[in-house]
């Protein structure tokens, strides 16, 4: 059978499916214990945020990824919900491990708390009987769950080749029953590789630490302990419960049961190591019963402590090759499999980093033979399917063949030589420093404007669903209840008409509203052909003068002359302007610095001075060797996806030198600074320094008129000032920009950062 499929489909295939993960993670201090502070507000109400939520406790932040058809995509949202929310928690930690930190007892633990509605009503009674039932500290257990389905296509082509009369839905459900019933078999293996909960703090539940033994300072332990979160001491169950597995029906009948017994109240409380999910979850076992299984939720992988995301990426794609080997796996006919997985599983959890016996169809086998056994089978899968993954098997043959290469004796080590507490705040704290460094970047949507990316995290942190329509046009969209928005480059909106747009894109146009409106701009002359601009240039000559294209943004194709220039400097320029537009301004030069005034809504939300592009002489490298130099900080790169742009030596940059008796080659003195063009644009490598607070409001109330003149609810209003501190002082508009971009003002190279994309997402009504 697996030949067969393997012609059909080629090894990408394979790995597709539809793969989610939910992460939990108590939040706590620098002191590593349990913190009482509500939910953050940003992440709006905990019920309608698809992404950022808690679990039992309001100290319990729930971290839950969109549905994607790869393991990469799934990780790496999975990163970056774990940055969006170490970025809001300000003094507090993500505590990087499934066992708790330092936690109170029962009473004092913070319930998660809902609004007044009637499902948050339903959501915080259902935890006070949690409570009441499972007393609170087994309930502030963290964990990965790991949601799953095959790729349809795969199944589809399973069916073809199954000799079966059943029709395709009895088939899918089978399927997914026998990958459920052999999970529960072999979840033993998982627990193994991927187990990281081999000590607990002596907070934790008395009855457990009691029969441990004292390890270092508040830290306990059990020689060969590997996972005690799929122990005793973990979450479950008053009575073990053993669902039906054998149909969709039997398996309802069976929860039923459990119900009519009152050992469970619904079949959420069934926490067994795999669950069926339905279609709709919310009637779970009525959308059972009409549609089937939709995915299967795998809940014995603790959180690891060594992975800021809390699973390796590799960890993930090595859980795939177990589903494919679940899937394809005879089933042994062993009546008592379900007793006997438990067993195993126990054993595993207490004793896995001793060379134990295991139970295999009631009959005992060495833990190191079956599990060398089981991934030589998986070896054989993935040499017929050609999935190259035998490296990753191999590795997790080592963990077999030697327990000091689990995560579970990587730990305790940790443990035994700094404490508990310390252990894991180290790692907590080194990961909250990894996402303050990686806080402009939104995890795999780094090809994406980092304009765009950044609406698209605070989206997320705000609970709007985003999706991306357009990746290569950076268009994407908005949806939180009714209220759906589609987005082109962060700035794009509906909010702005299209006649708004294409004002703002004609400078010329723009000159004339404002100047209507008594705003001032600079006088100038408009050229609609080179021959036309080359016959007047002559009477430009020595004149302070800027040239440039009339449609163009980000600094393209401008050249400014404060001091004037010769006749042949000012053709080449007018040559230059003419390869980006068929118009051409030529306009006086209006003395003193730039500031871009971000306007939003009719209030100025950051406003910046933009540095010319530059370097630092240091009398040993050329201006071009110290232009690659400065070029090599991670925050400088191209198309709008960094913080700042690299400097281009373009034909505009040697004209400006030219006229300063410089070239590339030139090398200039120690501490000698050399600005690289007269424009001071972002886009051509310049830096950004936050003027927001400083500037008066004198010139922010002329930049919201500005952009009132011309009706747009976002606007980058760039105005020349010749000195901000004196107000009613020279100043002029010389551009209204219909794309303003949002990152520099976010992420300037010296200021204060502002989220400046809170600002857009309100005015999109959110």
């Amino acid at each position: 059978m697996m030949k067969q499929i393997q012609q059909v489909f080629n090894t990408r295939n394979f790995f597709r499916g539809n793969f989610g993960v939910e992460r939990e993670g108590l939040r706590c201090d620098d002191k590593g214990h349990l913190v009482y502070t509500p939910h953050p507000e940003v992440f709006g109400e905990k019920l309608l945020n698809p992404y950022i939520t808690t679990d039992f406790s309001e100290s319990q932040v729930e971290l839950i990824t969109p549905v994607f058809q790869s393991i990469d995509e799934t990780y790496a949202f999975l990163e970056g919900l774990y940055d969006i929310v170490a970025m809001e928690i300000k003094d507090e930690y993500i505590w990087p491990q499934s066992m708790p930190c330092i936690i109170p007892e029962d009473n004092e633990i913070p319930l998660a708390t809902f609004c007044e509605c009637k499902p948050g009503q339903e959501a915080y009674n259902y935890r006070k009987k949690l409570l009441a039932k499972y007393g609170g500290k087994k309930q502030l257990l963290s964990g990965i769950h790991y949601n799953f389905s095959f790729d349809e296509e795969l199944i589809k082509e399973l069916y073809k080749k199954a000799t079966t009369d059943k029709s395709y839905r009895a088939f899918r459900d089978e399927l997914y029953l026998k990958v459920a019933r052999n999970y529960l078999r072999y979840r033993w293996l998982l627990i193994y590789l991927l187990g990281s909960t081999s000590v607990i703090h002596e907070s934790y539940v008395e009855e457990c630490v009691k029969q441990l033994e004292e390890v270092n300072e508040e830290s306990y332990s059990n020689k060969g302990a590997l996972s005690y979160r799929n122990s005793e001491c973990g979450y479950t169950n008053k009575v073990e419960l053993f669902p039906n597995y054998d149909s969709v029906e039997k398996y309802i009948v069976s929860v039923k049961a459990f119900i009519e017994e009152s050992l469970i109240e619904s079949p959420k409380e069934l926490y067994s190591q795999i669950r069926l999910k339905a279609h709709n979850n919310k009637v779970f076992l009525e959308s059972l019963q009409e549609e089937g299984i939709a995915y299967l939720e795998y809940r014995s992988i603790d959180i690891n402590p060594f992975d800021k995301a809390g699973i390796k990426k590799d960890d993930l794609y090595f859980m795939h090759l177990f589903n494919l080997f679940l899937l394809f796996k005879e089933e042994s006919e062993y009546v008592n499999w379900q007793e006997e997985a438990l067993q195993n599983q126990r054993s595993i959890a207490r004793f896995g980093q001793k060379n134990i016996t295991l139970l295999k169809d009631g009959e005992s086998i060495q833990k190191e033979t079956w599990g060398i056994e089981i991934l030589e089978q998986i070896k054989e899968i993935d040499k017929v399917l050609d999935l190259g993954q035998e490296v990753l098997i191999d590795q997790m043959m080592i963990k077999i063949k030697d327990y000091r290469q689990t995560y579970a004796y990587q730990i305790i080590g940790a443990v035994k030589k700094k404490g508990y507490i310390e252990a894991h705040l180290d790692l907590a704290k080194q990961y909250k420093q990894e996402a303050y460094n990686n806080r402009y970047k939104l995890r795999g949507y780094e090809d994406l404007e980092l304009s765009t990316q950044i609406l698209m995290k605070e989206a997320i942190t705000r609970g709007i669903k985003a999706e991306i329509v357009d990746r290569q046009e950076n268009f994407i969209r908005l949806e939180k209840g009714t209220n759906i928005q589609y987005v082109k480059q962060a700035t794009k909106t509906s909010k702005d008409n299209y006649v708004t747009v294409l004002m703002m894109e004609n400078k010329t146009v723009t000159k004339e509203v404002l100047d209507r409106q008594g705003i001032k701009v600079p006088k100038g002359t408009c050229f609609d052909s080179l021959e036309q601009a080359l016959q007047a240039i002559q009477g430009f000559v020595n004149k302070p003068i800027v040239i440039k294209p009339k449609s163009t943004n980000f600094g393209i194709g401008i050249s400014i002359f404060p001091e004037g220039g010769v006749k042949d400097d000012l053709e080449q320029a007018v040559r230059i302007a003419f390869l980006h537009d068929q118009t051409v301004l030529i306009e006086e030069f209006i003395a003193g610095k730039e500031y871009r005034f971000l306007v939003v809504d009719d209030q100025v939300v950051g406003i910046l001075h933009r540095v010319p592009a530059n370097v630092k002489g240091d009398g040993l490298h050329s201006i071009g060797e110290l232009v690659e130099i400065k070029n090599q900080n991670p925050l400088r790169g191209k198309g709008y996806k960094t913080p700042l742009e690299k400097i281009n030596l373009d034909e505009s940059a040697g004209l400006f030198l030219k006229q300063r008796g410089m070239n590339f080659e030139s090398i200039p003195s120690k501490g000698e600074v050399i600005y690289l063009r007269e424009n001071s644009n972002i886009s051509t490598g310049g830096d950004s320094i936050d003027y927001t607070d400083v500037i008066p409001d004198y010139y922010k109330r002329i930049a919201v008129e500005s952009a009132k003149a011309i009706g747009a609810r976002i606007c980058g209003v760039d105005m020349m000032i010749e000195d901000y501190k004196c107000e009613d002082n020279k100043y002029a508009i010389i551009e209204l920009n219909f794309n303003p971009a949002i990152h520099i003002h976010s992420y300037p190279s010296k200021g204060i950062e502002r989220k400046i994309a809170s600002k857009v997402i309100e005015l999109l009504g959110y």
